[in-house]
Parts: C-alpha cells; structure tokens; sequence
C-alpha cells in the first residue's frame, strides 16, 4: 500500500521500533480508516496494534485474535476500554531508551564467558529455527518470518542448547532501516540460571559487529531488570491492553 504522508506524520513522535519497521516497508500491515484521505490509522505488527490520529472504532474491525492494543494518547485508551467491554486487561509495558553507545563491551562478553561448559552457544540456524517453531515458549523467536530462508536473508540470532535440546534463545521480533526489536525467551525450567543474559549479551555483541541496532521493549519489570543490567537504561512506562480472542 502506498504510504500516506499524513499516516507518517500520525506516528512520527513515536519511538517504537514496531512502528518503523512497518512504516520503513519491513513488516507488519497498516489499516486505515479512509483509503484516500486517512486520518487515525492501525498498525499491526505481530502480536501488535498501534493506534494514532483521531480516534475511529472502525479500526477495531480488522483485529482478530488475542492482541495487544497500544493507544497513541488518553482518548484512544477511553475507546479501546469502552469498544471491548470485559475482553482488554490494561497492563504497563517499558520503552527503553535507543542509545548506540551505552554498551560496554567487555562486560556483555564476562557475561558470555560464564555459560557454563554443559551448554552450547549458537547461531540460530536452520536446525535451531525448526525447534523455536515447534513449542510455545520459543516461537516468537522466528516467528515474524516466513521460513528460514527469509530469516536468513534478513535475520540473525543465538540460541542455547542444553543435551541437544533448545532451552534459551534471543533474535528479533522485528526488523526495521539498521536495527531490530530483541525477543528473548527461555524454557520455562530452565529460568533463573541466567540463559536469557547471556543470550542478550551475545545477541548485542552481533548486532554492534554489523552496525545493527539492538532494540529492546520490556513487556514487565523483570525484563527491564535485564534490559538495565545488558547496558540499556529505561525510558517511561506505557499503557497497553491485552486483548482476548473472540
């Protein structure tokens, strides 16, 4: 679809890596309420939903699934509340700061140094890319790309192997102009032994070797937690909604 400028105007403020990977052409859909001369606009990418420009239940339509609905302002929020009475959960997530110089590299590779011995750091590549797409806890990890092939063209990421197995990895949820939007995931039993660090630590460290930016937006403390000691520094807390499927 050809880019309204008006729809750029709609989100320019806003610092969300989601958002530009949509607007740059990369992923996700825009939904417009009027095709011609636009004035509030959607857009989904993934699990995402970003709403600006006038407030228009219209938009609404087009959501299917559970979701997460991010108002621009106060008045999308009043909408969203009042459109699916009883189906959102209002939650915070955590913009993190962009800052290209605030990782220290010696202290993202000590962490990589502690793996112990009985795990295997790797590249994600085709073997590790089937495996993320075949359990809940790992399927985000690939899961905005077509197949392998596309990840490959347009992705990079790592992975922790334990005895074989898939237990920790980190890789974009998104890709936007030289930079991407960090997802880590960790098997649930295997959590609290410090995969997830060492997992973003490597993932940072490629993404500085090719002058990629590692973008990171935290979905609860816990994630800011880790985001702060990785190097990032947080931003301001923002409302969201969880939506319920139909």
């Amino acid at each position: 679809m050809k880019m309204h400028s008006n729809v750029a105007a709609m989100f320019n403020d806003w610092d969300e890596a989601l958002i530009w990977s949509c607007l740059q052409g990369h992923m996700g859909n825009i939904i417009l309420d009027n095709e011609k001369n636009p004035a509030s606009a959607m857009i989904e990418t993934g699990d995402f939903c970003f709403f600006a420009g006038q407030p228009n239940t219209a938009l609404f339509h087009d959501i299917e699934g559970e979701k997460l609905l991010i108002p621009k302002d106060e008045t999308w929020e009043a909408l969203i509340e009042n459109y699916f009475d009883g189906r959102v959960n209002k939650i915070f997530r955590y913009a993190i700061k962009k800052e290209p110089d605030v990782f220290h590299v010696a202290k993202l590779a000590s962490f990589i140094s502690s793996l112990d011995d009985c795990y295997e750091l790797r590249m994600i590549d085709r073997e590790v890319y089937e495996l993320a797409g075949k359990e809940a806890w790992s399927v985000d990890l690939c899961s905005q790309f077509k197949d392998y092939a596309d990840y490959q063209r347009r992705a990079f990421g790592v992975s922790i192997l334990h005895n074989g197995e898939l237990v920790a990895g980190a890789s974009p949820y998104a890709v936007y102009n030289n930079g991407i939007e960090i997802e880590i995931d960790t098997r649930p039993d295997y959590r609290g032994k410090g995969l997830a660090t060492v997992c973003g630590a490597k993932l940072i460290l490629e993404c500085l070797a090719r002058n990629v930016y590692p973008s990171w937006d935290a979905h609860d403390l816990r994630s800011v937690a880790l985001a702060e000691k990785l190097g990032y520094h947080l931003s301001h807390p923002y409302v969201t909604y969880e939506l319920t499927g139909r």
